[in-house]
């Protein structure tokens, strides 16, 4: 069994096409801009492939990306050097990141990143992520919500059979935290199918708890909404935050 995001890597936006990117990238835009962001330098936790620094680096924002995943960094420095941006990606652990050169003006932290750092870490992640700010600098972050991996995720399975990747997705409620195998089938040249296998771990997180961890760690909570600010969407929350 492999760690996450090795074999998803080379096929993470792919499977993810559907979650309109441009749209949820085009939210963030937005709101910075509500909390006085319009320009300058941000970081992206748990970048993954980079599919958002690259849309904001053609913005006109500096972006550095960060992520624990070698496998997925990989992929992110690829696809940025075929669209021509230029994209720092530095292979670190959210909870150990540290800002290159000065504060940075704002930090994204988004699609599950911090449902992958446990409970008890969540507040040395906020205070690392409150380190790199300048004052007056946004954090914005968000998780899949308690009800999400308890009542959806969790003891369920699911898949999908498509012509390029098929996969497998397999679920298990453990007190605070979801244990998650992935299989995928990946079509060789020679019409043969390579099996891999990973596992995921999200730890579920509430609310109430984040917004008194963000607030230890120098923050103002300024909102917390659903996905792309949809009012009556339990699936995900979204934390807007200002550097005190």
């Amino acid at each position: 069994m492999k760690a996450a995001y090795t074999g998803l890597a080379d096929w993470f936006e792919y499977l993810n096409a559907d979650c309109d990117y441009e749209k949820w990238s085009q939210y963030l835009y937005d709101r910075l801009n509500f909390l006085g962001i319009t320009g300058g330098n941000g970081l992206e936790v748990g970048c993954g492939s980079g599919i958002f620094c690259r849309d904001f680096v053609r913005r006109g924002f500096s972006m550095t990306g960060y992520d624990v995943s070698e496998e997925m960094l990989t992929k992110a420095r690829r696809l940025a050097a075929e669209e021509g941006v230029y994209i720092e990606f530095i292979l670190c652990d959210a909870r150990r990141i540290k800002v290159l050169g000065g504060k940075a003006d704002f930090i994204l932290c988004v699609n599950d990143c911090v449902n992958y750092i446990p409970q008890e870490d969540v507040e040395c992640f906020f205070k690392k992520a409150a380190g790199c700010l300048r004052r007056g600098g946004a954090f914005l972050f968000d998780v899949s919500t308690a009800y999400k991996l308890r009542e959806v995720i969790a003891d369920n399975c699911f898949c999908e059979d498509r012509e390029e990747i098929s996969w497998m997705w397999f679920n298990h409620l453990q007190d605070r935290k979801v244990e998650m195998d992935f299989t995928l089938f990946i079509p060789g040249k020679d019409g043969r199918f390579e099996r891999q296998d990973e596992h995921h771990t999200q730890y579920i997180h509430e609310r109430q708890a984040l917004i008194s961890q963000a607030q230890k760690a120098g923050f103002e909570v300024r909102a917390v909404e659903g996905h792309l600010g949809d009012a009556k969407d339990r699936m995900r929350e979204n934390f807007l935050c200002i550097k005190r």
